[in-house]
């Protein structure tokens, strides 16, 4: 499975993004071709919408471009999120109770995401190291993760450049 981007690149920083939505929809093709699941038109959708930028976007922005070309009504979108969620298509950033694209699908890894206080840029990084700190510590409590996402709030460069 294709890798989407290096840990390095800034999604913000100029780069072919017709070319990175276009690669998304392919990966989650291939990867819910692979599993026997259907990426139905409105799931697709979603995850199009999703990766349109590269900023966290809510449920119910998604749900107002959605009813703009169409009919869409809360609970499809709730189900269409849940299971690109499910597949590893997209991560859920709680702090912002919002959605981003994920960058490396097909793969096991937890979301570790970097967020820009003022800009609401991200970058989701490789956190090897985090995964494995969080996996000894719960195995020393007994307990068994199913789902983690590390989300770490501040200034990005250019925004603590502006801010001086």
């Amino acid at each position: 499975m294709k890798r989407m981007e290096s840990p390095a690149h800034r999604p913000w920083e100029e780069h072919d993004h017709a070319g990175c939505i276009s690669d998304a929809l392919h990966s989650a093709e291939e990867i819910c071709r692979a599993r026997g699941v259907r990426l139905t038109e409105l799931r697709r959708r979603v995850l199009e919408l999703v990766w349109e930028s590269h900023k966290p976007v809510g449920a119910y922005a998604l749900l107002e471009q959605l009813q703009q070309a169409g009919k869409a009504a809360p609970p499809t979108v709730y189900r269409a999120l849940e299971f690109l969620l499910e597949q590893g298509l997209i991560h859920r950033l709680a702090s912002l109770n919002a959605y981003v694209g994920c960058t490396r699908p097909g793969e096991s890894h937890s979301g570790l995401f970097l967020i820009c206080e003022s800009c609401r840029n991200l970058s989701e990084l490789d956190g090897g190291a985090i995964d494995d700190a969080i996996a000894r510590s719960s195995r020393t409590s007994g307990f068994e993760p199913t789902r983690q996402t590390v989300e770490v709030q501040g200034l990005c460069a250019s925004c603590r450049k502006g801010a001086r």
